[in-house]
């Protein structure tokens, strides 16, 4: 650590990002040429007790739309506060005089093709194949021998992950002002209605105020400082620094007199990044030094007010990663297009533009459309992380709630609406090596990072869709034909980076790795996902361009993936081998997989006519092979449903994931069973149909026996906010909220961050219970199950698990499938006013649709082009 580090590190322990904070030497001739003293940075931001607020800072949204705190951030995954456009994200500590706001660029990745041409997504050499058939063969026969259906291990089948890289944070922007003396009336918080970062403290009889923001409009981010009173700014620097990331440094040189550049790479060798950052001022003066070839700083003199714009970019390229391209995933050199965005008229002279054009689009993408009340009332006397560490299970908070779900869909909108979809920390990361790479983890995460987009009318997903048809499709046809021996369409495993990994991703140091490898069935869990854009939107452009082609593709590899069950005899189709996300036997029929498979089916049945294809050979092969399929729905000996076509439930497995689940939420297979189309068994020899209640049943059983989501094996909050969903299907309002509660008491932090592992020193910030908080609250408000055909009727169900806490509220704007719009207004427990309005183009213009009330229907309707109907009788 550098002598300026270590005096940071014992001077101001709470000051720095994080326990392994480090800053680069070469700052130091930077700290030099400032006015700024080495003894004054070192003290800066120490704030006395006296100076700390006990009221939400002046400029707090009145609404109590926000995160809020009397000391500056103490830890990077508990505190800082998040910003972001998609393109690029920040997080900002919201310091006094010295700022160190961490940076990403969305595409910025260690490994791949950056780091080894001749990475091949994880796939086994085309001169395995052969070998990989034969072995594949050999499993399947060993799975169907066995007595009990299982086997030890399929490492054959997998592969060491070579370089499959990681998420890189691109370093940190280091913004001071020269000013001593004592520091009060300190704040800082979120502004979750304009998405601005914001600190604000008095010193030196100034009150200063920084803001910092990331403009999806202008695919840039901005940081901002002023004085109240618009007097003269003391000098203030920019910088930019390493510190602890990782990545090789860069070159720093001022690009001109106003603008830093930094080009670096991503490793040695790696991908190429850039980063532009122009600092702008009213009534100052500007001026940039490079001090060496790795250090630049830009100071500003005599202004009012002072903000640096920057923007970033890589060589990565989405459209590069095909067979023509030699799947390098490599575009051109961002330069010239960053070049173009920090020019645009976006990032003019003129502040307050910027800064209105950000927040208008904040306003009308998370606010113009949907609207969420809990009956809160804002509590403005009490800092976020007092209102978090005062929260208890069962007794909650709605406001804090109501906070956690707005900063939810403000995750998703900040980390999805840029090239790439949003990965396991959102946008957000500082290391070379990221928690799990900040990859795609395909088995629940990814998904549940989506649950509230179409629901709350976020219009988020189609860097999603494009990452399928562009990283997952092209190599995952590869893995088809070596792999499985199949020449449609095409298939992925569980954990995928950006350059199209699909392979099974074996250890490195060997092991039975099948629990996370083996698991083809991650690409349609993930076309769940497509069909329900189109039936939520009935975008039939969308549908027949992208949408139904990747349905297709990935339903003709499992019309030939599925075989004969030669284990049971039946007469079904099963998968084999399987295992269930991630669990260790590797046996056959899975019912997470059965499940998915049967719904993947379905919608390929009703999206065909929509499609426009005439493929009809395909449709009756789905047809045909759905019906001989098993269905995934098998009532175990203690009760439950089981996890396996083979009874190998444990009544003690209090295991992370609900995998068998999946039918009850968030699909449908439990949740709309249908005794005609999915009942009708053999077991032992016995013809057996199960009734409906019997399948709810059983699946309680299974969701009481596998606990509250703090097993043994992990601590994570995305298991508890999925039980959560889970026990809201059932109706089941205690059970709903006691795990909701559960979820924030355990697993969020200070900032709200969902953490991982939540007692580590250093716990891993894990962006999927955030994102999926939102759906697990809208699903206790509002549901609307998907069904197998469009001849059943959709039942919506209004307020099915609301908390006693929640006796008021109103949820506008959410839309449900069917193209229907629906605005539910409640008070004392009880519905007051529910109004649906279809669309002017629904997916079905002769929809039944049943809405139900505490277990009755309380109208019905057929959909038709604008129909809207308001029922205020209950």
């Amino acid at each position: 650590m550098t002598k300026l580090g270590q005096l940071l590190k014992l001077s101001t322990p709470w000051f720095l990002p994080d326990s392994d904070f480090e800053l680069d030497l070469s700052l130091v001739p930077y700290f030099r040429q400032s006015t700024m003293k080495l003894k004054d940075i070192a003290t800066k931001a120490l704030i006395p007790a006296a100076a700390l607020t006990s009221a939400a800072p002046a400029g707090f949204p009145a609404s109590g739309n926000g995160l809020w705190y009397n000391t500056p951030s103490t830890f990077w995954s508990k505190s800082y506060l998040p910003v972001g456009n998609g393109y690029l994200a920040a997080m900002s500590p919201g310091a006094t005089a010295v700022e160190t706001t961490q940076l990403n660029i969305e595409s910025l990745w260690a490994g791949g093709p950056f780091q080894d041409p001749t990475y091949n997504g994880g796939n086994i050499q085309p001169s395995g194949a052969a070998a990989a058939h034969q072995a594949m063969q050999s499993i399947r026969a060993s799975i169907f021998a066995n007595a009990t259906g299982q086997i030890d291990n399929i490492e054959v089948l997998t592969v060491d992950p070579g370089d499959y890289g990681s998420y890189v944070g691109a370093g940190y922007f280091v913004s001071t002002i020269d000013v001593s003396g004592p520091v009060s009336n300190f704040g800082r918080w979120l502004d979750l209605d304009e998405g601005v970062a914001r600190s604000t403290w008095t010193q030196s009889n100034k009150t200063f105020l920084r803001e910092t923001f990331c403009s999806h409009p202008a695919q840039s981010c901005v940081h901002h400082i002023s004085t109240s009173s618009n007097a003269n700014l003391p000098n203030v620097t920019f910088a930019w620094a390493l510190l602890d990331t990782g990545i090789p440094t860069p070159n720093i040189t001022c690009l001109n007199s106003d603008t830093l550049q930094i080009r670096g790479f991503a490793g040695q060798p790696g991908m190429l990044f850039e980063l532009l950052g122009q600092v702008h001022t009213t009534h100052g003066r500007i001026e940039c030094s490079a001090l060496t070839a790795s250090n630049a700083t830009i100071s500003v003199a005599g202004g009012t007010e002072a903000w640096i714009s920057w923007v970033g970019g890589t060589e990565y390229s989405m459209d590069a990663g095909n067979a023509e391209n030699n799947f390098s995933f490599k575009g051109v050199d961002p330069h010239a297009a960053l070049i173009s965005l920090i020019g645009t008229a976006a990032n003019d002279s003129n502040y307050q533009n910027v800064l209105n054009t950000h927040t208008s689009d904040i306003h009308n993408t998370l606010y113009g459309e949907f609207s969420l009340s809990l009956g809160q009332t804002p509590q403005l006397n009490q800092p976020t992380d007092q209102l978090r560490a005062n929260y208890e299970v069962d007794t909650g908070n709605p406001y804090l709630e109501w906070v956690t779900f707005n900063l939810g869909r403000y995750m998703l909108a900040s980390a999805a609406r840029g090239t790439l979809p949003a990965n396991l920390q959102g946008k957000w990361a500082k290391d070379v090596n990221t928690p799990w790479g900040g990859d795609y983890h395909s088995n629940i995460n990814i998904q549940m990072n989506y649950w509230s987009a179409e629901m709350s009318n976020l219009n988020v997903v189609g860097s999603l869709f494009d990452y399928f048809e562009k990283t997952w499709a092209p190599r995952g046809a590869t893995t088809a034909q070596i792999l499985y021996n199949i020449s449609r369409g095409w298939v992925t495993h569980n954990e995928m980076n950006i350059f199209g990994h699909t392979g099974m991703k074996g250890g490195p140091n060997g092991g039975n790795t099948a629990e996370w490898a083996d698991y083809p069935e991650s690409a349609v869990w993930m076309m769940i996902h497509v069909w329900d854009h189109f039936d939520y939107t009935n975008d039939v452009a969308w549908w027949k361009a992208q949408g139904w082609p990747l349905l297709k593709g990935v339903a003709s590899f499992h019309l030939d993936k599925l075989i004969q069950d030669e284990h049971f005899k039946d007469g079904t189709l099963v998968v084999a081998p399987c295992n269930s996300p991630e669990q260790i036997p590797i046996t056959l029929g899975c019912a997470h997989a059965q499940q998915l498979i049967w719904q993947m089916f379905n919608a390929v049945e009703k999206g065909f006519n929509a499609s426009g294809d005439t493929d009809v050979a395909f449709l009756q092969e789905v047809q045909a092979k759905r019906a001989q399929m098993d269905k995934g729905l098998r009532i175990g000996w203690w009760g439950q449903l089981q996890e396996w076509k083979v009874d190998l439930d444990s009544p003690t497995d209090t295991h992370r994931h609900l995998s068998h689940l999946i039918g009850l939420y968030p699909g449908y297979a439990v949740t709309s069973y249908e005794v005609d189309l999915q009942g009708g068994l053999i077991v032992n020899g016995t013809h057996l149909t199960y009734t409906k209640e019997q399948v709810s049943n059983a699946a309680m059983t299974s969701l009481i026996h596998r606990g509250n989501g703090t097993g043994p094996d992990a601590d994570a909050g995305w298991e508890k906010a999925w039980r959560a969903a889970c026990w809201a299907q059932f109706g089941n309002a205690s059970e709903f909220y006691h795990e909701l509660t559960y979820t924030i008491f355990e697993d969020f932090g200070p900032n709200l961050f969902s953490l991982y592992d939540p007692f580590d020193v250093d716990p891993i910030f894990q962006i999927d219970a955030n994102l999926g908080f939102p759906g697990a609250v809208l699903n206790g408000l509002l549901q609307a199950p998907d069904v197998a055909s469009f001849d059943i009727p959709l039942v919506i169900t209004i307020l099915p698990a609301l908390p006693d806490n929640w006796s008021s509220g109103h949820l506008n704007g959410a839309r449900t499938r069917g193209g229907i719009t629906v605005n539910l207004e409640w008070d004392d427990g009880k519905p007051t006013s529910a109004t649906f309005t279809v669309d002017a183009n629904p997916i079905s213009t002769t929809r039944r649709v049943q809405v139900v009330h505490a277990g009755k229907s309380v109208a019905s309707f057929t959909t038709s082009p604008n129909f809207q109907t308001t029922i205020h009788n209950f």
